[in-house]
């Protein structure tokens, strides 16, 4: 019981943090079928605007600098997004 109120923010923020590391790293993979191409022409802008909207939260990124790829691996499509963090930013949230 003797943590401060700052460190109560701190931690909370810590863990938003992770949670959000964690959503970028997946790859999303959705199988065709259900739905198919055009599903994805509303979900996948969609899901890029959400992502960085949530690493927007936590560090100020160069938009010019993000890079989202659509893949298709047999019935698989895959999207990759490559986000760079700059360091100082990051050293902030720890």
């Amino acid at each position: 019981m003797n943590m401060s109120i700052i460190d109560y923010f701190r931690l909370d923020s810590q863990k938003s943090a992770t949670v959000a590391k964690e959503r970028l790293q997946i790859i999303v993979a959705r199988q065709r079928g259900n739905g198919g191409s055009r599903a994805l022409d509303f979900f996948i802008p969609k899901l890029q605007e959400d992502l960085l909207d949530v690493v927007k939260k936590y560090v100020e990124i160069d938009n010019d600098q993000v890079r989202m790829h659509l893949d298709k691996e047999g019935d698989y499509e895959i999207l990759e997004v490559n986000i760079p963090l700059p360091e100082e930013k990051l050293k902030k949230l720890q």
